[in-house]
């Protein structure tokens, strides 16, 4: 590939089609271990929706067993708030 005088370039068509990379697609561009990536802007937005809910699976598998049933959930919320 070559890149224009305007700084563009044609992904090939085969890799569009693997990655979802459609018409009036948004990518993001990124540099990872000294190379350049292109990725849906989609795919980032998913990634990161499945890191918080990783971290926040992590967060309750710490808490169980940790509960009392006679705690209401206003006296959780101030636990909550002060840690």
């Amino acid at each position: 590939m070559r890149v224009t005088s305007k700084g563009q370039v044609t992904i090939p068509r085969d890799l569009r089609e693997t990655f979802g990379i459609g018409a009036n697609t948004e990518v993001i561009f990124g540099i990872e271990g000294g190379k350049i990536t292109i990725v849906p802007k989609d795919e980032i937005n998913r990634l990161a929706d499945r890191d918080r809910l990783d971290r926040f699976l992590a967060i309750l598998d710490r808490l169980e067993g940790a509960g009392d049933l006679a705690t209401n959930g206003d006296e959780m919320l101030a636990l909550a708030k002060g840690r």
